[in-house]
C-alpha cells in the first residue's frame, strides 16, 4: 500500500504535481483543503476569517489523520501547514512516504502573485508577498526537511514527476 504526501509551500505545485503522479500510479487523489472545506462546508479562507488559524489547524490535524488511517493507496496533496502543526510530520512519515516540493521563495512569490485564495499570503503586493513567503518557509523548513524525499520542484510537472518517481523506486529499495 502506498501513500504519497506532497507537502511543501502555497504554490509549490502539491495540487498540480498530485493530480498527475495519482493519475500515472493509479492511486486515488486526496487534496487535504478541499477534504477540510467539504466537511466544514466553507473555504479555507473563510475558515481562517471567521473561525482562526487554530481552528483551522485542528481541523486539518483531524482531518490529515482520518486519511492516515486509511487502509488504502493515495497520493495526498498536503496544505502547506499540514506537516508543521499538531505532529503532522510525524503522521505523514509514519503512514506514508513525504515528498517536499522545494521551490525558491521568489518563484513561489510568482506563481501566487494573482491568487487571493492563500490566507496566510493576504492580499500584499509582489515584493512584500515574497518577503512574506521567504519568512514562512524559513519557518516551516524545519518541518519539510523531515520529509522522505526532497524534490526541486520549480520545473515543468513531467520532469517534477519523473524526479518523484525515480526517487519512490530508490526509496522503496532503501
Amino acid at each position: 500500500m502506498t501513500r504519497i504526501y506532497l507537502i511543501g509551500m502555497p504554490g509549490s505545485g502539491k495540487t498540480t504535481i498530485g493530480r498527475q503522479l495519482s493519475k500515472e500510479m493509479g492511486l486515488p487523489f486526496i487534496d487535504l483543503d478541499y477534504e477540510i472545506e467539504r466537511r466544514e462546508a466553507m473555504s479555507v479562507t473563510s475558515i481562517f476569517s471567521g473561525r482562526g488559524e487554530s481552528y483551522f489547524r485542528r481541523v486539518e490535524a483531524e482531518v490529515l489523520q482520518s486519511f492516515a488511517s486509511w487502509q488504502v493507496g493515495f497520493v495526498m496533496a498536503t496544505g502547506g501547514g499540514a506537516p508543521c502543526f499538531h505532529h503532522g510530520i510525524q503522521v505523514i512519515n509514519q503512514t506514508g512516504i513525504s515528498v517536499f516540493l522545494d521551490v525558491p521563495a521568489g518563484e513561489l512569490a510568482r506563481r501566487v502573485v494573482a491568487e487571493n485564495h492563500r490566507p496566510l499570503l493576504g492580499d500584499t503586493d509582489r515584493e512584500d508577498r515574497e518577503e512574506v513567503i521567504r519568512t514562512l518557509l524559513d519557518k516551516r523548513y524545519a518541518y519539510y526537511s523531515q520529509a522522505n524525499l526532497r524534490v526541486d520542484a520549480a520545473g515543468p510537472a513531467s520532469e517534477i514527476i519523473a524526479v518523484i518517481r525515480e526517487g519512490l523506486k530508490s526509496y522503496s529499495k532503501g
